[in-house]
């Protein structure tokens, strides 16, 4: 790999023609971001640049003393011997895909990604590079998704099941991104309010600072002291599921919202009551396509299933290989 523009070493994925690294695993000089989810934004970096639109969650979730530099979409800027392009990725507020241009060609990086539509987002621009690196956390051919409208038609059913029954509607989903992206889609379909976990309250908060539309939301700490919750949908993250937070929602059903309850198996063994699948990255339909999408002769995959599709790419007739970049970290680690 010595004449590829981008190498996996111990910071995560480096551009050394350009000297910064694209969503670094550990403190780095100089750090582009695709967005705000914890596994691609730390803190620490000397200098972060990142989509205009993610700029506020980025700055909530890793700091707001960070050295920020605002970048609109298909607006290229230089970072050393290269000029850096940032695209809307549609994954969730202010995520980028990244194009790198320099001598030795053009390569498009995601951090994570979807093609399906989104109103708490840009939609993902695919656009033309010569190598693209693409992630695949759901890249097996299971993994295939329906229509939104139909998964909030069931979260509406379910609802209204627990309302019949005077059972709280407790719904897990990922504080950051899938939360705002399900209170969007309620928003006229749904009359609130929702009740949030602590998690959640601030995240949505800056999604509403910046015009996104979304139900009318509560936390669940402003409740009266002894209040059930019967009939009301509640809203947490995953890691409350179990906790002692949960004691008050007595005789509560539970739901969880996520591409991984596309296997029916993953929903019984975490003991939720209804599976939602709606996920905000790409399913395998939508990873070929992009693949292709992106007319590139080289596919690398990131972050997931990789072998399985670039196997398939190079059965396609595309070149295509896997890096793990965690892999990488540790061999770069000193015994």
């Amino acid at each position: 790999m010595s004449q590829d523009l981008l190498q996996p070493d111990a910071g995560g994925l480096y551009c050394a023609a350009g000297d910064f690294w694209i969503d670094p695993l550990r403190p780095v000089p100089r750090a582009v971001i695709t967005h705000a989810h914890a596994d691609h934004a730390r803190s620490g970096a000397g200098a972060y640049f990142a989509a205009r639109e993610g700029l506020p969650v980025l700055a909530h979730r890793v700091g707001a003393s960070g050295n920020f530099t605002a970048v609109d979409y298909a607006q290229p800027f230089a970072l050393g011997q290269t000029r850096v392009t940032l695209f809307p990725a549609g994954h969730i507020l202010g995520s980028a895909t990244v194009r790198i241009e320099s001598e030795a060609g053009t390569w498009g990086v995601s951090g994570d990604f979807k093609r399906a539509p989104d109103p708490t987002c840009a939609g993902f621009e695919p656009f033309a590079c010569d190598v693209w690196l693409s992630e695949c956390t759901f890249g097996l051919p299971v993994y295939r998704w329906p229509p939104t409208a139909e998964v909030i038609d069931d979260i509406l059913e379910w609802w209204q099941g627990c309302r019949e029954a005077g059972r709280p509607a407790v719904l897990f989903c990922y504080a950051l991104g899938k939360a705002q992206r399900v209170l969007a889609e309620l928003d006229t379909r749904a009359t609130g309010p929702a009740w949030l976990h602590g998690a959640m309250q601030p995240l949505t908060e800056v999604y509403r600072r910046q015009g996104i539309k979304m139900i009318a939301t509560r936390p669940v700490s402003e409740a009266d002291k002894g209040y059930r919750f019967a009939g009301d949908l509640v809203m947490a993250p995953p890691s409350a599921a179990g906790s002692p937070w949960m004691r008050r929602f007595p005789k509560h059903s539970a739901g969880f919202v996520s591409g991984w309850m596309r296997i029916r198996g993953h929903r019984r063994r975490r003991g939720y009551d209804r599976g939602f699948v709606l996920s905000d990255h790409a399913d395998w339909p939508a990873l070929v396509e992009t693949a292709q999408d992106m007319r590139a002769g080289r596919v690398i995959t990131i972050h997931g299933s990789g072998e399985a599709l670039a196997g398939h790419l190079r059965e396609s007739g595309l070149a295509a290989d896997c890096w793990n970049l965690r892999a990488s970290l540790q061999a770069d680690r000193p015994a």
